[in-house]
């Protein structure tokens, strides 16, 4: 290589290295202290695009995840409800068992039938104020003409301000029917629904029992609003324990994505700390060289000076 004075093409190569090894070393430096090997689509385009992806999953099934809880929730709320309906029907046919015997007479029937028709408004009462986040659960709102849960979204319309039929559920991240969300049904357990008390139809066995007569059809009726009650306890039962396996498979969902995630998107720092120290070392290097090169052409003036 020729010493010459216009151009000092070592300086120019010495200051390209450092130019390239201070680049990677703040590089090292954003990856290590952000602690993230995708930091800009420059990383790693495709790593990128794909991580992104996966972050809006997790975020969806965390939230999915919520979801499932809250509907547990409202499902413990009116089955704790129906359980305070259950302890009226227990009374109700204790009433109706008592008036059904011969030792009473009219008046005696008429003061049982009272306390009967009390409880009958009470569960109607539970039944109309047992909501959840402003949801009326027990009063119909939530019913559903068809018995197989599978059909229960037939009765659904969630097009309008405020849904109608059977609750929906969501807690997948798309919008498949068979993957990422069910319904829940809840009949009317008012009382005329159960067939019991004066709103009842006047035809119902177990309107009343002022009469000895009335008072034992009414153990009929009232066995029946029982099993009834006692569906709907079930089912809600069935759909807590569904909802409690959706949470623990969402969990495990969550947490397997977010491990995979990680694998794309964090960085490694025993990795990327050699590579730091690499660069670090470099650009040391590349500095005390650029200063060497920097001198080389006075070696051309000492030649002129003589």
């Amino acid at each position: 290589m020729s010493l010459v004075v216009n151009n000092n093409l070592m300086a120019l190569n010495a200051s390209r290295n450092l130019s390239d090894a201070y680049g990677r070393l703040g590089t090292s430096t954003r990856r290590l202290s952000s602690g993230l090997r995708v930091g800009t689509a420059a990383d790693d385009a495709a790593g990128l695009a794909i991580r992104e992806l996966m972050r809006a999953d997790i975020a969806s099934m965390r939230q999915g995840i919520r979801n499932a809880n809250d509907a547990i929730s409202l499902v413990q709320t009116a089955d704790g409800a129906l359980q305070v309906i259950d302890e009226k029907l227990i009374r109700l046919k204790e009433l109706a068992e008592q008036a059904s015997t011969g030792t009473y007479n009219s008046d005696q029937r008429l003061i049982i039938d009272s306390e009967y028709q009390a409880m009958a408004s009470e569960i109607t009462r539970i039944a109309n104020a047992t909501k959840f986040n402003g949801i009326h659960l027990l009063n119909g709102n939530l019913s559903s003409e068809f018995n197989n849960p599978a059909q229960w979204g037939d009765d659904h319309d969630g097009t309008g301000l405020y849904p109608t039929g059977a609750l929906k559920i969501h807690f997948g991240v798309g919008n498949d029917p068979k993957e990422d969300y069910y319904y829940i049904a809840i009949g009317n357990s008012t009382a005329s629904a159960l067939g019991i008390g004066n709103n009842a139809s006047p035809d119902a066995a177990g309107h009343n029992i002022s009469t000895q007569g009335a008072a034992q059809g009414a153990l009929d009726a009232i066995n029946q609003a029982i099993i009834s009650k006692d569906k709907m306890r079930a089912s809600l039962g069935a759909l807590q324990n569904r909802l409690e396996n959706t949470i623990t498979n969402l969990s495990i969902q969550a947490e397997n994505l977010q491990a995979a995630e990680s694998r794309i998107s964090d960085v490694d720092v025993a990795d990327e700390m050699t590579e730091f120290v690499r660069n670090q070392i470099l650009t040391q290097s590349a500095v005390a060289m650029l200063a060497q090169a920097n001198s080389l052409p006075r070696m051309a003036m000492q030649l002129i000076q003589g």
